[in-house]
């Protein structure tokens, strides 16, 4: 899966030109450099030293509407909404053991919230994918590098007994952002991040990706590749 932000590959001026009717004087400066900057893919961590204020959630989703002008998170969240209820049947008429394991998570809490993690969480096994390298569930007692070795895009769950306590978001073996509420608002702002520092998608989760891109924030949906396809077409149908 190539990156979400394939128009960007002409570079950042054209992106600028674009919607920079969104930003006036020394902001669009500051903007344009760092697009330049980024698109040559530099460290996650050099770009944390030099822009330290667009790494909070406010700031990642400012950046992300400048340089499209969409509402991933409407959009994100509208789909998700769409869908859940013909996921869910899907992954409960599926034979995979791991995605009886995550339909588990349904007989302890069965809010609407639960139910949106869940089709997130099962998503990598019903598309026949290993999230093993991108989630990981850590307790507080855990060091940081312990969390996040090995770890280029993924999210870490914090866990004490069955009390969730923190959810954080890794790149490059680093925690991005942490205290994230729930697991569908940690993959929200991971796509916003991936976006915006202009990071490919892991390829061991590729349809996982692009489902979440091309279903469920309907962005590119015109170009899908045929295990993705296949998949928007069971989501219409009446029928498993």
């Amino acid at each position: 899966m190539a990156k979400l932000q394939e128009q960007e590959e002409t570079g950042a001026c054209s992106t600028v030109c674009h919607h920079g009717s969104n930003i006036k004087g020394e902001d669009l400066q500051a903007f344009s450099l760092r697009r330049k900057q980024i698109v040559e893919e530099p460290p996650v961590a050099e770009v944390k030293t030099k822009w330290p204020a667009l790494f909070t959630e406010q700031q990642i989703k400012a950046e992300f509407t400048r340089i499209t002008s969409a509402d991933l998170r409407g959009s994100f969240f509208s789909g998700q909404g769409q869908h859940l209820p013909r996921l869910l049947q899907l992954y409960r008429a599926s034979s995979f053991p791991e995605l009886k394991k995550v339909l588990s998570m349904l007989e302890e809490d069965n809010s609407n919230q639960t139910k949106e993690d869940v089709i997130l969480r099962g998503l990598p096994y019903f598309l026949r994918e290993d999230p093993s390298k991108f989630l990981r569930t850590a307790e507080p007692t855990d060091m940081e590098d312990s969390m996040t070795r090995g770890m280029n895009v993924g999210i870490v769950v914090v866990k004490q007994g069955e009390d969730l306590l923190d959810i954080s978001v890794v790149l490059e073996e680093q925690i991005i952002l942490h205290g994230i509420k729930d697991y569908s608002h940690a993959v929200v702002m991971l796509m916003e991040l991936l976006y915006a520092l202009n990071i490919d998608y892991p390829k061991e989760l590729q349809y996982t990706f692009e489902v979440i891109q091309k279903v469920l924030m309907n962005i590119g949906s015109e170009n899908c590749s045929a295990r993705v396809h296949g998949l928007r077409n069971r989501l219409f149908r009446k029928t498993v």
